[in-house]
């Protein structure tokens, strides 16, 4: 089959699975966080952490519930990897050094999954599956109760509660992210990935060397890495491996499984807010700017010069050699434009521009779609600030959902989209002015650049895919990096939370012939202009530098 034709139907295949799942999906999740009942399994989580689930909070004692959560889980994860030699299990596995343990506890608490490590000579079984598969699971599950959280405060009127963080998270682990991650890990386990607890097995290669394989139960925790868009591999080649990749059909699976709930969760918040054609305008720009940079990466990929490139048909160093180019550039796409950081090639091999694209994709803040939960919340912050810049334009006082968005909603929108830029330049800043990161880059030039820039944006907008070049593992990235990967995830749930309570405290404002129709598609091409100018203005320069100076002359 024609490569080319083959990518159109595998990702006509890939928006039609998309939009049959979006609204059974969306109405079930709405369904999950609005049910007054409780399972019997969920009292019991609650009787064993004293929590109440039937008590409303408002945004600071539901950020507290967030903190302490997260915090525990740090420290859990941290001490288990310092242990791991005394643990059962554990391959004869050493521990892992203090700066690299605080950087994968800080990393797969935020969701990032950021790996300076390779999983199958470092970590244990129960490392693997005890500790950093449990926090794919629940990292992801804070992330949907805050978007939640959000949208209660878009649908609630003069009160300031936002529901309660404890059963928003049982809630979403239990009925959500559990059975589809057992429906995933069977079906990847048919496709052929593994999934035991066995030794590592020593083999004779073709040419005599001797080769460890290492087992591990890895279906499982390639379904929760991929569906709650964290990111972290069993193995160091991540998704490009066969044990987690099998096949054709495991590969596009798993490209579904990144954006099944981040699609999906647009209808959940027009449900919610009892309005699904607002939802509908929130989906339709995410849509759009991925479907662009789907086109982009994978045009870019086939056109890359050169004679190898061509008679190749496409940059194929670094890509996945079973599936092409096309599946390559799909993947990358879905995994920078989620905050997952699965990969299934080297992006490092990528050429300048489209390697440019996918570092544009985590600039925007991971929100087309963006994470499980992340990415509604980040999108519906840039809606704020798009119907702010309306109202400027018309001059009368913006209203979103009924909700007037004064002086206190668009600071605290305005503090939640610098955060990212913030760390990620000032990150990048320093360690280009330390020896430190000079040394830990493979490439010189404007690649090299890339690989820096590349690394800290990955790590402060919780992505943690990697310019694979880049030599992360010393104690200074592993402590900056894990700082921003900390910063990043959590500064922002402090302004999402307060604009959250301080929305759900307004009265509603009825609407009027001023009123801006954001169910429109006019507001969703404001929409995606605001996103996209916004990101440009403040990385336009360090992209400039990096990827765009490299695809100029190359």
């Amino acid at each position: 089959m024609n490569p080319v034709l083959a990518d159109v139907l595998q990702v006509t295949a890939l928006i039609t699975a998309l939009a049959l799942v979006h609204r059974p999906l969306g109405d079930y999740m709405a369904a999950v966080y609005s049910s007054p009942k409780h399972l019997r399994v969920e009292k019991w989580i609650y009787r064993s952490v004293g929590a109440n689930p039937d008590a409303e909070m408002r945004w600071p004692a539901y950020l507290r519930g967030i903190l302490i959560f997260s915090a525990v889980g740090v420290l859990f994860l941290y001490v288990m990897q310092r242990v791991q030699d005394t643990l059962p299990l554990s391959l004869g596995f050493q521990p892992i050094t203090p700066d690299q343990a605080f950087n994968t506890a800080a990393s797969f608490i935020s969701n990032t999954n950021w790996q300076s490590y390779s999983g199958e000579v470092a970590m244990s079984h129960v490392t693997q599956t005890a500790g950093l598969a449990v926090q794919n699971f629940v990292s992801a599950a804070v992330g949907m109760a805050v978007a939640v959280a959000l949208v209660r405060g878009f649908a609630r009127s003069r009160t300031g509660e936002l529901g309660n963080f404890w059963s928003d998270l049982v809630r979403g682990t239990v009925r959500i992210l559990i059975p589809l991650s057992l429906i995933a890990a069977i079906i990847l386990v048919a496709c052929g990935a593994i999934q035991n607890f066995g030794d590592i097995h020593h083999v004779t290669t073709l040419t005599g060397d001797q080769q460890a394989l290492s087992p591990g139960a890895v279906a499982s925790q390639e379904a929760i890495k991929d569906l709650g868009t964290n990111g972290g591999g069993f193995f160091n080649a991540n998704s490009a491996h066969p044990f987690e990749n099998p096949n054709g059909l495991a590969n596009l699976l798993e490209i579904f499984l990144l954006l099944v709930i981040p699609f999906s969760m647009p209808r959940t918040f027009g449900k919610l807010v009892g309005s699904l054609k607002q939802g509908y305008a929130i989906v339709g720009a995410m849509g759009v700017i991925w479907f662009a940079a789907v086109i982009a990466v994978t045009w870019l990929e086939y056109a890359h010069p050169g004679t190898a490139s061509q008679l190749a048909g496409g940059a194929m160093e670094g890509k996945e050699q079973r599936f092409g180019e096309g599946a390559s550039s799909l993947f990358s796409v879905s995994t920078t434009m989620t905050s997952t950081g699965s990969v299934n090639s080297f992006h490092d091999s990528f050429s300048g521009l489209s390697g440019g694209v996918l570092l544009l994709g985590m600039m925007l803040g991971e929100i087309t779609p963006g994470g499980v939960g992340s990415g509604l919340y980040g999108m519906l912050i840039m809606a704020i600030i798009a119907v702010f810049i309306a109202g400027l334009m018309v001059g009368r006082t913006p209203e979103y959902l009924g909700k007037k968005i004064g002086s206190r909603e668009i600071k605290l929108a305005a503090c939640y989209i610098l955060i990212t830029p913030a760390l990620v330049l000032i990150g990048t800043a320093v360690a280009m002015a330390l020896p430190d990161g000079k040394e830990a880059m493979t490439n010189i030039g404007a690649h090299g650049f890339s690989e820096v820039l590349y690394a800290y944006t990955s790590g402060s907008n919780n992505n943690g895919s990697a310019f694979a070049g880049f030599g992360a593992n010393t104690p200074f990235f592993n402590i900056s990096i894990g700082l921003c990967m900390m910063l990043g995830r959590f500064l922002p749930m402090v302004f999402v939370l307060a604009l959250a309570g301080s929305l759900a405290e307004q009265k509603p404002v009825p609407e009027t012939a001023g009123t801006l129709r954001t169910e429109k598609p006019l507001f969703t091409g404001l929409l995606v202009g605001t996103v996209l100018i916004t990101t440009g203005l403040t990385f336009f320069p360090a992209l400039a530098l990096g990827p765009l100076a490299e695809g100029m002359t190359s």
